[in-house]
């Protein structure tokens, strides 16, 4: 039997290959990885940047400066198979380094420096190192049987030479398996390539065990903690996994990120990069971007204020005290855009406003905007010249409508949870304009989705989200959409910078766009463009952040806490858990028969469902066709209406 080569330090004076595998859904580069190939560049004698997918000019501006050659290839395989296709295309020119480094774009860094880690590790006696790993785990978790082997994580694995120069190594890419899905790049990959160099011989290390820490994935679930030992490197997949899983696990992305803005990270780079890739709700819940603000000013006043604009929507003269009178609240000059759509109120509402005698009022100016799409089109249309770009930093937004279909306490908190949660007092909005004075890339902040009184939970996408998704098309927006419930402003009500929603003001959508539809089958396009706030300004790198008052939170939260534990008290588990078990049952509908027995069959026999499907949904269709059919037909004849 052959001998292994002897495990050496990484030499004085040594060379290093890096390779840096890239992909992005727009072909372009985030901003984030120049900064981490900058630090990489520093340690590295090469740098080889492997795009998955297309690369568009721009991009590849962006890697130029920071690489010295760039691989163009399509994603097939994923990361690893781009990491297989730069070693072959290396070639024989391996053999000039000491040390290779296969790494990717799923993490941010550096957090610090390189250059601690890589000079200790640098001194252990190792075939090959990873930054981190993970425990031995049975049943495997992805595939609920077998084992899943101890491993080093694939997102950073260094081999030295001694071991890339081996039988071991070329047979090892020469055999690898085709991966088609993610779930292959890890069972076929990455939970295997440890085990099986390790069961070769060679022997390996890791900068940042799992046994130092108090979880078997410190990685995903203590990504703080390392930061904190001085890990250069921080997991994007914190800040955009599923929320319930973690939650389960009791993980806070903002402790993550406030972590590593401590230690000098540029945390603009992780909002711009995950307001553009990540579905909103889930970084807003994930990230914990919600602000609760006290009316005690935290920052003193700037001394160059942000030049403000409030576009204020009213139906009646009597809105004017309570809309117009809570913008007593912004503490700087600002300019005041009143839209009305009946011409006969406008030297009404004038003086209305002119008797508030608000102090920080420079300029008012009310016009009248067409009907259609009510404080919506009014802003995106009627005030189109406001936005203009560089005219001002802010915009508040603001209108007098309440929800006509809801009782009068629901009309009435609607009101206070709007206004108050924006405009509560001057401290209060000192403390919401200083958020967008530390953050260059906030976008826009609004109060968090209503339910008190409310049954927006649970459905808030409704029918809208077919037509969401083609406007997205046709405005260039690729952030993910949320499911269920996008993250939104349903109120109507916020404050948000003009270039944020550049993209909805260019829309070019007439008045005639928004008259009332006809049917469900088109619906509002105000309520359409309302849920996509936050997905035009994420297209841009603008992030979002939701705003409370401390007497909001307090209802909210309790009510809240009080809804879930009642809705949980059926359902055994975590909320996971729970909501996994309710996923898979499917709709509850109003509970009748058939619907119990629908969620019998999801629950126990769901391979039989999935190969009925094809022949009992369009049966299925028929006949809820036939029974709508069937009910207006009764109403016809009783002389009532089909609403």
């Amino acid at each position: 039997m052959t001998s292994l080569p002897v495990p050496v330090v990484f030499p004085v004076g040594g060379r290093r290959l890096v390779v840096y595998v890239v992909w992005d859904r727009r072909g372009g580069v985030e901003d984030f990885v120049p900064f981490a190939l900058a630090g990489l560049r520093e340690q590295g004698s090469r740098v080889l940047v492997v795009v998955n997918g297309s690369l568009s000019e721009e991009g590849r501006a962006k890697l130029e400066p920071v690489s010295d050659e760039i691989l163009v290839r399509s994603n097939a395989g994923f990361d690893i198979w781009a990491h297989k296709e730069a070693l072959d295309h290396v070639g024989e020119s391996i053999a000039e380094f000491d040390e290779v480094l296969l790494t990717n774009d799923t993490w941010f860094g550096p957090v610090g420096s390189f250059g601690p880690v890589l000079d200790r590790m640098a001194g252990r006696p190792v075939h090959f190192w990873g930054m981190t790993d993970h425990v031995r785990q049975e049943p495997n978790p992805f595939t609920g049987k077998g084992v899943l082997p101890y491993h080093l994580q694939s997102f950073w694995i260094a081999v030295r030479r001694e071991m890339f120069l081996s039988e071991a190594w070329r047979r090892y890419w020469a055999e690898l398996p085709e991966m088609p899905t993610y779930f292959d790049a890890v069972l076929k990959h990455e939970a295997v390539f440890t085990e099986v160099f390790a069961d070769a011989g060679f022997t390996h290390d890791v900068a940042y065990p799992e046994s130092d820490y108090p979880t078997e994935h410190p990685a995903l679930f203590n990504a703080d903690l390392l930061v904190d030992d001085g890990c250069p490197l921080v997991k994007r997949r914190p800040l955009f996994h599923y929320p319930p899983f973690l939650n389960r696990h009791a993980v806070s992305g903002r402790r993550v990120v406030s972590a590593m803005a401590r230690h000098g990270y540029p945390v603009d780079l992780v909002w711009r990069n995950l307001a553009r890739n990540v579905q909103p709700k889930v970084l807003n819940t994930d990230a914990g971007m919600l602000e609760v603000l006290s009316d005690e000013a935290r920052e003193p006043d700037p001394e160059h204020p942000p030049r403000l604009a409030a576009v204020a929507h009213l139906t009646k003269t009597d809105d004017v005290p309570r809309v117009i009178g809570a913008l007593r609240a912004i503490p700087h000059p600002f300019d005041l855009y009143v839209t009305l759509t009946d011409a006969r109120a406008v030297e009404e509402v004038g003086a209305a406003v002119a008797g508030l005698d608000l102090t920080g009022l420079a300029a008012v100016d009310v016009r009248v905007v067409p009907p259609e799409g009510r404080d919506m089109s009014a802003l995106l249309i009627g005030c189109r010249d406001v936005l203009a770009e560089d005219r001002y930093d802010l915009i508040v937004k603001v209108h007098g409508r309440t929800p006509r279909q809801r009782s009068a306490n629901a009309r009435r908190y609607f009101s206070r949870y709007q206004l108050e949660n924006l405009l509560n007092s001057p401290g209060y909005v000192r403390n919401v304009l200083a958020l967008f004075a530390k953050e260059p890339g906030l976008g826009v902040v609004y109060p968090p989705m209503m339910h008190v009184g409310y049954t927006l939970p649970g459905r808030a996408w409704s029918f809208y989200l077919p037509r969401a998704k083609q406007i997205c098309e046709s405005l260039g927006i690729q952030v993910p959409l949320d499911g269920i419930s996008p993250l939104a402003p349903y109120g109507g009500m916020w404050i948000g910078r003009p270039q944020a929603i550049r993209r909805l003001v260019e829309a070019g959508f007439r008045p005639a766009d928004y008259a009332k539809p006809t049917s469900k089958a088109v619906p509002a396009l105000a309520k359409v463009m309302e849920r996509l706030v936050s997905y035009a300004a994420g297209e841009d790198g603008f992030h979002t952040r939701t705003v409370i008052t401390g007497e909001h939170a307090a209802i909210s939260h309790t009510s809240m806490e009080y809804k879930v534990d009642q809705l949980a008290s059926t359902t055994p588990g975590y909320p996971l858990e729970q909501i996994q078990f309710l996923h898979r049952a499917g709709w509850f509908g109003t509970g009748g028969a058939v619907a119990m027995l629908r969620m019998y069959m999801n629950i126990n026999h769901r391979d039989v469902v999935l190969r009925l499907h094809p022949v009992l949904h369009p049966i299925g269709r028929f006949a809820r066709f036939g029974l709508r059919t069937a009910k207006a037909a009764v109403r016809t004849v009783k002389g009532g209406r089909d609403d």
